[in-house]
């Protein structure tokens, strides 16, 4: 009777080890969780700028004023995500009264539409540094997907603090957010062109924990 309780224990305990180590093994294939790390855009060293048709040459501007949150995965950069926000009236085209004209409800009607926004949905790695990123642009109140090409341009330290460096680019029609004036050049054809030219180029600070 005793070695019949001996051996029915010892199966006890040997399922008990076997279900340890099952238990284990599925604990490690597991992955771990992305691990989220907030950045905040640097305004000193991030450059938000445009180009447009006007009359022949293509006009560059910037916008002076803006913010933004960066949560990267450096892992995983399909879990990371971007949140950009621009004062619409800090637009720049080095023009006084062309930019007044550009604040005016002709384009931006910055009275009513304070802020320029995007927001990622979606970010796809294509090799080591290529970024594809997907998200909704709002401008003048209207909200358009779009999709950002851009580049990883590295990371590191800086005086204690660490910085990643970002590119990234689209072509947008204005038309389709309602910034739609025009004028006829003598002779036929429009004063402006409707494709819009926007490059970022980003430098973000590791936020403090």
């Amino acid at each position: 009777m005793l070695r019949w309780k001996n051996t029915r224990m010892r199966r006890h305990v040997s399922t008990a080890l076997a279900a340890v180590l099952v238990l284990g093994s599925l604990t490690l294939a597991v992955p771990s969780q992305a691990e989220l790390v907030k950045y905040n855009l640097d305004m000193e060293h991030t450059a938000i700028t445009f180009k447009v048709r006007h009359f022949f040459s293509k006009v560059p501007g910037r916008f002076s004023k803006f913010s933004g949150t960066l949560m990267i995965d450096e892992e995983n950069f399909a879990n990371s995500s971007v949140k950009v926000e621009i004062e619409s009236a800090s637009i720049d085209t080095n023009d006084e009264a062309r930019d007044r004209h550009l604040r005016s409800d002709a384009f931006f009607d910055v009275e009513n539409h304070p802020a320029i926004t995007f927001d990622s949905t979606g970010i796809r790695l294509q090799g080591d540094t290529k970024l594809f990123i997907d998200g909704n642009l709002t401008i003048r109140g209207v909200t358009k997907a779009v999709t950002l090409e851009g580049e990883i341009l590295g990371f590191g330290k800086m005086y204690g603090v660490r910085r990643g460096a970002f590119e990234a680019s689209v072509t947008i029609n204005r038309k389709d957010f309602n910034v739609s004036w025009n004028d006829v050049i003598e002779g036929g054809g429009f004063v402006l062109g409707n494709d819009v030219e926007i490059t970022l180029n980003l430098e973000a600070k590791k936020a403090k924990s």
